[in-house]
C-alpha cells in the first residue's frame, strides 16, 4: 500500500482505491512500528473518495515534516570507483576504498523538510560548483524506535566537482538549499524489498534522454538494517527519520546536469519521482 502527503491530508492507496485522512498529524501518523496494520485498517474503516488522482496530479507534497534526512556513501561497488576517480587528483581516493571495506558504514546528514522538494519540485546545482549529478537512492522510512516502516525514493543531489577537491568538503557538496528531492509516496509493507528491485535513472535534456541506467538493490553491500542500527546507535530522532541507502548509478566524468534538465527515479513499486533542476 502506499501513503501519499497533499495539501488535503494524507491520501491512502490501497487495494486499487483512494481514502484520504483528514486533520492527521504526519508525524505522528508515520512514526508508528505498526504502521503497516495502520493504514489497512483505516482504509477498511473509511469510505473510498474519487478524486484521488486528482489529488496525485495538483496537491502532491514531499512525504516529510519533521523527520531529518541522512545519507549513506559508498554502499555499492560502483560509487566506491567513481568516488576514487573524482577525489585521484586531490589524493583522497584511497579513503572511500577503505570505507566500502570497513565494518563503519559512512553516514551523513543530508536535510531537513525546507531543503527538500517533493514531487514535480525544483532541486537546484550549486552556483560555486562545475559538475553536479542526481544521485538515485532507495530511502528507508524509519520510526523513531529505528525500525523500517517503509521505503521511498530518494534524489541526493551533489556537487562532485566539491567533493572531488577534498573529501572533508563532503557537506557543502551535499547539504544546500534544494539538495535533496523525496517522493512521491511512502510505500508501506511488512516486508523487505526483493533483492531484484531495481533502480532506474533517466536524465532528459530538451525533451531528449542524455543519461538513463538502472541497478539492482542486491548491489547494496551493506545490510539496511546494519545501516539503520549505525544511525541510532548515538542519535534520536523523536519524529522518525528518512535514510537514503547509496547509490549505484554514477554518470561518467563527461557529464553534468544542466538547468532544466529533467531526472525521473522509478522503483517499483514505489513510482517514480520527477524533478527538474532550476
Amino acid at each position: 500500500m502506499k501513503v501519499y502527503k497533499t495539501t488535503k491530508g494524507i491520501l491512502i492507496h490501497y487495494q486499487d482505491a483512494f481514502y484520504l485522512l483528514e486533520g492527521i498529524d504526519w508525524d505522528s501518523f508515520i512514526n508508528d512500528d505498526n504502521l503497516y496494520d495502520k493504514v489497512a485498517k483505516l482504509a477498511s474503516s473509511n469510505a473510498p473518495i474519487a478524486n484521488g488522482p486528482d489529488l496525485l496530479a495538483n496537491e502532491l507534497e514531499a512525504p516529510i515534516e519533521s523527520q531529518e534526512i541522512w545519507a549513506s556513501g559508498v554502499t555499492y561497488y560502483n560509487s566506491k570507483l567513481g568516488r576514487e576517480e573524482e577525489s585521484k587528483e586531490a589524493g583522497g581516493a584511497d579513503f572511500y576504498g577503505r570505507v566500502y571495506d570497513a565494518k563503519r558504514p559512512e553516514l551523513f546528514f543530508k536535510a531537513t523538510k525546507s531543503r527538500t522538494v517533493g514531487p514535480g519540485g525544483k532541486v537546484r546545482i550549486r552556483k560555486d560548483s562545475s559538475w553536479d549529478v542526481p544521485e538515485p537512492e532507495l530511502t528507508l522510512v524509519i520510526t523513531s524506535s529505528g525500525t523500517i516502516v517503509g521505503y521511498t525514493i530518494g534524489n541526493d543531489m551533489s556537487s562532485r566537482s566539491i567533493e572531488g577537491e577534498n573529501p572533508l568538503y563532503l557537506p557543502q557538496a551535499k547539504c544546500y538549499d534544494g539538495s535533496a528531492a523525496i517522493g512521491p509516496c511512502i510505500y508501506v509493507t511488512n516486508e523487505p524489498l526483493p533483492p531484484d528491485t531495481q533502480v532506474e535513472l533517466e536524465i532528459k535534456r530538451n525533451g531528449s534522454v542524455v543519461f538513463e541506467e538502472k541497478i539492482e538493490i542486491s548491489q547494496i553491500k551493506r545490510n539496511l538494517t546494519d545501516l539503520v542500527s549505525y544511525l541510532y546507535r548515538e542519535c534520536s530522532f523523536p519524529d522518525g527519520s528518512l535514510l537514503m541507502t547509496g547509490t549505484g548509478i554514477v554518470p561518467s566524468n563527461e557529464f553534468t546536469l544542466q538547468h532544466d534538465d529533467e531526472i525521473s527515479i522509478t522503483i517499483d513499486p514505489i513510482g517514480t519521482l520527477i524533478n527538474k533542476v532550476r
